[in-house]
């Protein structure tokens, strides 16, 4: 399996992988009461290096105060965790998965009397939507499932069995033919990817959804911060589909998708087809600062 590594980090330890298992009736399984982080580290000159490692474990303790979760770890004891674990399966760089969830006790939506358990996973992991989607773009489509509304799900939190709603979107796109699936929200507006945050350019001027009904993504922020450095105004506002029909770039960010552009939506193509300047030199900044060649972004890297 392409995930299969040494060693996972499960309630304090490392396992080996094949010993990384959970019971049949743990309560996450049954009910999706769990909370979970992606994260990357990136190769650099100096070893290994997490990227925003800090907001990401900040995050994942924010998402299991939505779930009523008291994490039995302290937040640097995750992030030594997430550290020791990529150590321990020697890897240069790889994806990231802590999940914080309800374990064995009893059956039944009321999860107050199962335990919460923790775990590490860490496997090498390219681009999420494939190398060559990073230059050309993808193929994206509208999909008639709506982002779960607001007052249904913690949108400020990476939920679980929020992710159905996802799942249903992105198999929604391929069987479709598309790539990726773009989601509306409750009211009709542009919300986001099915595991990504959008973006789109008009004019010279960077738009992006604003954050009341998507995912307080820690890539948007950064992509955020770093096209402005670049001299781009950024707004964020509420757009209707067609808006993103008629931009002039369009792209997903997210630590599993980076920055990916976009070159079709529901068939009409976006720009002139391909990457746009304004992608290309975020990616070049971005990947720049991920492995460790931009001093001021020091900041963002966590050694291993």
């Amino acid at each position: 399996m392409g995930i299969k590594t040494d060693k996972i980090w499960m309630d304090g330890r490392l396992v080996d992988w094949e010993d990384a298992k959970v019971h049949v009736l743990t309560h996450a399984l049954h009910y999706g009461s769990g909370v979970f982080e992606g994260i990357r580290a990136y190769e650099t000159a100096g070893g290994p290096a997490v990227f925003r490692l800090k907001e990401h474990v900040d995050r994942l303790f924010a998402s299991a105060k939505l779930l009523y979760m008291e994490v039995p770890y302290t937040h640097e004891e995750i992030s030594e965790a997430i550290k020791e674990t990529i150590r321990a399966n020697n890897l240069k760089s790889c994806y990231i998965r802590p999940v914080v969830y309800r374990g064995l006790g009893e059956m039944g939506v009321n999860p107050a009397k199962c335990p919460v358990n923790v775990f590490v996973a860490v496997w090498p992991w390219g681009a999420y939507l494939g190398e060559e989607a990073l230059a050309k773009g993808i193929r994206a489509k509208v999909t008639s499932w709506a982002r779960n509304y607001i007052s249904s799900f913690p949108a400020k939190g990476k939920v679980n069995g929020a992710y159905v709603n996802s799942i249903l979107a992105k198999m929604d796109a391929l069987q479709s033919g598309y790539d990726e699936a773009i989601f509306l929200d409750t009211d009709g507006y542009v919300a986001e990817g099915s595991g990504e945050n959008i973006f789109w350019a008009k004019d010279g001027v960077i738009y992006t959804t604003p954050l009341p009904t998507v995912l307080k993504g820690i890539t948007r922020a950064s992509i955020m911060e770093l096209a402005r450095g670049l001299g781009y105004e950024v707004v964020e506002a509420r757009a209707a589909r067609d808006e993103l029909y008629l931009a002039d770039e369009v792209w997903f960010c997210g630590t599993a998708a980076e920055i990916t552009p976009v070159r079709e939506i529901d068939g009409h193509t976006i720009g002139a087809g391909r990457r746009g300047p304004i992608v290309e030199a975020l990616q070049k900044r971005f990947f720049a600062v991920v492995h460790g060649e931009v001093p001021e972004y020091e900041k963002w890297l966590a050694r291993v």
